[in-house]
């Protein structure tokens, strides 16, 4: 425990912690395998400051640029990661619109389902007064001719007819 603190930089106490809390685990005779440290805290501190010796010896104006290159085409990702999202939440919005005008449609369907019901029911009613009147051979209504405060009004005498 005191070799694995010293070399990752952490207390004992952490990996303690760490062992209790179930992340870290430890072999049958309590020692810690290097690949669950590395797995836990990743590289060792020693190892660690070798690279970033080894990177400063190569600093150079081209590790540089390439830096700067990393660094843009990192925000370029970003921001395409956003259009995607942004387009993703366009195309779940025109569904939700499609399913909405497809509802409409299904109710304006039935609406049109039972308004056509209604005018073939009223016109049967028709054909059927129609087909009465011509067999007692009398129109189904009777204008006649009135005279009120000297003019002509035309009205329409309906007779009554019950069905049964």
């Amino acid at each position: 425990m005191t070799k694995a603190a010293k070399e990752w930089g952490v207390s004992r106490t952490t990996i303690y912690q760490k062992v209790n809390d179930g992340e870290l685990s430890r072999t049958a005779d309590k020692k810690i395998d290097v690949s669950e440290m590395l797995r836990v805290f990743g590289e060792p501190i020693s190892k660690k400051r070798t690279e970033r010796s080894v990177d400063t010896v190569q600093s150079t104006p081209l590790n540089s640029q390439s830096v700067q290159y990393n660094t843009d085409i990192e925000h370029l990702l970003a921001l395409e990661k956003l259009k995607n999202e942004h387009l993703s939440q366009q195309v779940s919005d025109q569904k939700k619109l499609i399913e909405n005008y497809q509802q409409q449609i299904g109710q304006l369907n039935k609406t049109l389902d039972k308004a056509n019901a209604s005018i073939q029911d009223f016109a049967q009613v028709r054909l059927l007064e129609f087909k009465q009147a011509e067999m007692s051979d009398e129109p189904p209504f009777e204008p006649e001719q009135e005279k009120k405060d000297d003019s002509v009004v035309a009205t329409a005498k309906k007779k009554k007819r019950w069905f049964f």
